[in-house]
């Protein structure tokens, strides 16, 4: 259902903070002119820790309908409260999404049995397809590949993102759930490898930024040639490596407000790209192609 080049949206913000929707319908046009194959709206490059309620679903809900059918639209809705995950997740799926996105519950370290039971309820309560996703280098929790096999029974979990970093583990994965589930890498300097050796496709920062060549390396890396992925990821392996100098989505973002299509805002407690690192990522965005 999901596969290819998805990209990890920013939400465009005005001076003020407030969520420039305008600069939003014109990236979801830039994505589906560049053959993005779907979007990620809210996720953790969309800022969802500082958005509130109703802004994390209006933005969801102005995604779905500036999209228009054109690529499938995936709201992120994960939430360390099972409740709030709920909720989020409905109100997502009444807003028209494809699919729902769904982190491992941040900070209160759950078990496995735990995050089982967490999507478990997820999956039986809402009547939409859902991704989970794997980040422990920002949750403090890993999921563990039994767990996600476990999980992969259930009917309305279609995908994980894997973002733990390890090849190791995405070859456990690809063994023990390609077959039942869709398996998307989380980390873009290892997603050319990852859908070469069996994933379906990346949820991407990178594609923020060149989303035509992404989608060509990840459309290459998925027919199987090797030869052709690996040269256009080498166009975009310092984009890989430099849009993480600091904490995402600061580096995208300023990123992104470079290439003219957004302003250079973030909130708190995330702050400005640091000036230092501004040429190191232009020689990037360069190597690209983007500038």
């Amino acid at each position: 259902m999901f596969r290819g080049s998805i990209v990890a949206l920013v939400t465009p913000m005005a001076s003020d903070g407030s969520v420039d929707f305008d600069r939003l319908s014109a990236l979801i046009d830039f994505h589906c002119d560049a053959g993005t194959e779907a979007i990620v709206a809210v996720g953790t490059t969309g800022e969802s820790a500082t958005l509130e309620f109703d802004e994390h679903i209006a933005v969801i809900r102005h995604v779905v309908e500036v999209a228009a059918g054109r690529l499938p639209v995936i709201g992120g809705t994960g939430a360390n409260a099972t409740a709030e995950a709920e909720q989020l997740t409905r109100a997502a799926a009444e807003a028209g999404v494809d699919g729902c996105l769904l982190v491992t519950p941040y900070y209160n370290k759950p078990t496995q049995e735990g995050l089982y039971r967490h999507f478990r309820h997820l999956a039986e309560t809402v009547a939409i397809p859902q991704i989970l996703y794997n980040v422990p280098g920002r949750t403090a929790v890993d999921m563990q590949v039994e767990t996600v096999s476990r999980l992969a029974d259930l009917e309305n979990i279609v995908a994980l993102k894997e973002a733990s970093g390890s090849l190791q583990r995405s070859a456990e994965l690809v063994d023990r759930c390609g077959d039942r589930i869709a398996l998307l890498s989380g980390d873009d300097d290892l997603a050319c490898q990852q859908m070469l050796n069996g994933f379906a496709g990346v949820v991407s920062v990178t594609a923020n930024v060149a989303p035509a060549l992404m989608q060509k390396m990840s459309a290459a890396a998925l027919s199987g040639d090797a030869e052709l992925a690996g040269q256009l990821d080498s166009k975009l392996f310092g984009l890989h490596r430099d849009l993480f100098l600091e904490s995402n989505p600061i580096p995208v973002k300023w990123a992104v407000a470079r290439m003219g299509l957004i302003e250079s805002s973030i909130r708190l407690p995330l702050t400005e790209f640091s000036a230092q690192y501004h040429s190191a990522l232009e020689q990037s965005m360069r190597l690209a192609e983007v500038l």
